[in-house]
C-alpha cells in the first residue's frame, strides 16, 4: 500500500526553511539501543528505501518504502512514519526534514506477529530553472502495545531492497532521489 501526499511549493521553500533536525535519521540513539531489542535493531527485515523517483508516469514523485520485523506478539502493532529530507549544501553531509507536509504521521501497518512493508509517496512541485535537489527518505519504526511505544528506531533510505508493492519501475530501490 502506498499512501500519497502532495507537497505544494515544497522545494521552492528550501532556501527559506530553517533546519528542523540536523541529526541524520540513520543514526542510532542511546535511547533506541536501550529500548529496542538487538533482534529488532539488527534484523535484515528492518530497512527503508526510495522505491519511486520521478518516473514518467509519476512526475516529481518520491516514494518511500519501509520494512520492519514483528516481535512475534499478536497483541502488539507495527507503526511507520515516513519523512522526506533534503541534503544541505556544503560539508559535512547533513540531512534536514523538508517540512511543509513532507511527513506522513504514524501509520498502523499491521500486527507485530510478523514482518510488514508499507510505503508513502510525496508529490513535489519543484521551481523551474533551479538545480535538482537531492532527497532521501527517513522512516521511524515503532512497536506498540496500545498507546505504549515499546521500541522506536529510525533508518534513512538505502538501496538494494525488494519492495513487495509500489516500486516504479518494478524492483527499483535507491538511497536518494534528485528532483528538479
Amino acid at each position: 500500500m502506498h499512501h500519497s501526499k502532495r507537497l505544494l511549493g515544497c522545494l521552492l521553500a528550501l532556501a527559506l526553511i530553517s533546519p528542523v533536525s540536523a541529526a541524520t535519521a540513520g543514526a542510532r540513539t542511546r535511547a533506541e539501543s536501550a529500548v529496542a531489542p538487538r533482534s529488532l535493531r539488527l534484523s535484515p527485515a528492518l530497512w527503508a528505501t526510495i522505491d519511486v523517483c520521478n518516473p514518467a508516469d509519476q512526475p516529481d514523485t518520491v516514494g518511500i518504502r519501509g520494512s520492519m520485523p514483528g516481535d512475534k506478539r499478536a497483541r502488539d502493532a507495527l507503526f511507520m512514519r515516513f519523512r522526506l529530507q533534503y541534503r544541505l549544501a556544503g560539508a559535512p553531509v547533513r540531512w534536514v526534514d523538508l517540512g511543509g507536509g513532507a511527513a506522513s504521521g504514524f501509520v498502523n501497518v499491521g500486527s507485530a506477529r510478523s514482518a510488514h512493508q508499507a510505503g508513502w509517496s510525496f508529490q513535489l512541485m519543484p521551481p523551474a530553472g533551479r538545480p535538482a535537489t537531492t532527497l532521501r527518505g527517513a522512516v521511524t519504526f515503532q512497536w506498540r502495545r496500545g498507546s505504549l511505544v515499546l521500541a522506536s528506531i529510525s533508518r534513512a533510505t538505502t538501496a538494494g531492497h525488494t519492495s513487495l508493492a509500489g516500486a516504479d519501475p518494478p524492483n527499483f530501490s535507491a538511497a536518494t532521489c534528485a528532483i528538479g
